[in-house]
């Protein structure tokens, strides 16, 4: 991404979560039910979504990476930064899920299937990060990850469909329905939700690009060096053959 695309695109999403904000605490009504932790729904299922898209992202970035005819490092690059995203929002949304379900049920944490679920997403996903750093070539590193990148996405569509597979205490998907319905969110609060999925998508966006820009920039520092000190090397050598 441009910078100045990049730049656009960080201030359209300062500009949009400071609208949600604005709508969410002081325009939106409370719901009836759940009172003033309805407003929870301009937090967790955007976070929910975002932690989805960047999964989804990682995933296709692993495929076009292990495909040799689209085999580039940008799409490893891509990769990575999405992962690191997405355990950013994978862990937002297992607080905020929490915070929300003390009053409403009663507790922060039942072992339930969706909630089980996005905690081994979570799991899953912070152990790619960690398996980056094990021992080997940059190649074969990239490689590795890609596969174990595909191997956690397996989670993500469990974790999504979980509450219509089983009988679970979490409720059903306020947005992603099979039928993209927005249940039981009308007026007001149905278009302050839906900026705040665009808020989020922005906000996600924008740290994608940045963090794949910092790799990129990363990779080609190290490349860099390396390639001096190949040249530092053959110029000792040429020293001592001239010596000799």
């Amino acid at each position: 991404m441009k910078r100045h695309r990049l730049t656009i695109t960080g201030w359209a999403a300062a500009v949009s979560l400071i609208a949600t904000a604005i709508l969410g605490i002081l325009i939106t009504p409370q719901d009836v039910t759940q009172k003033e932790y309805s407003r929870f729904l301009y937090l967790h299922p955007p976070m929910a979504w975002v932690a989805y898209l960047a999964f989804g992202v990682a995933a296709l970035s692993s495929v076009l990476y292990l495909w040799p005819r689209t085999r580039r490092e940008a799409f490893d690059h891509l990769a990575l930064a999405s992962v690191e995203a997405g355990v950013l929002f994978t862990g937002l949304v297992l607080v905020t899920g929490s915070m929300w379900a003390e009053p409403v049920w009663g507790t922060y944490w039942v072992w339930d299937a969706r909630l089980t679920a996005t905690a081994l997403m979570f799991v899953l996903f912070l152990g790619y990060l960690a398996f980056r750093r094990t021992g080997g070539t940059k190649q074969n590193i990239a490689r590795r990850s890609a596969i174990v990148a595909l191997i956690s996405f397996i989670d993500v569509p469990i974790v999504h469909f979980s509450v219509l597979w089983w009988n679970t205490l979490h409720q059903g998907p306020s947005v992603l329905t099979p039928g993209l319905s927005a249940q039981g969110v009308h007026g007001s609060m149905a278009w302050t939700m839906l900026l705040s999925f665009v808020a989020f998508t922005l906000l996600f966006c924008w740290m994608v690009g940045r963090r794949t820009a910092l790799e990129r920039l990363r990779a080609s520092a190290g490349g860099s060096e390396l390639q001096d000190a190949i040249a530092a090397r053959r110029a000792e050598g040429t020293s001592v053959e001239v010596g000799a």
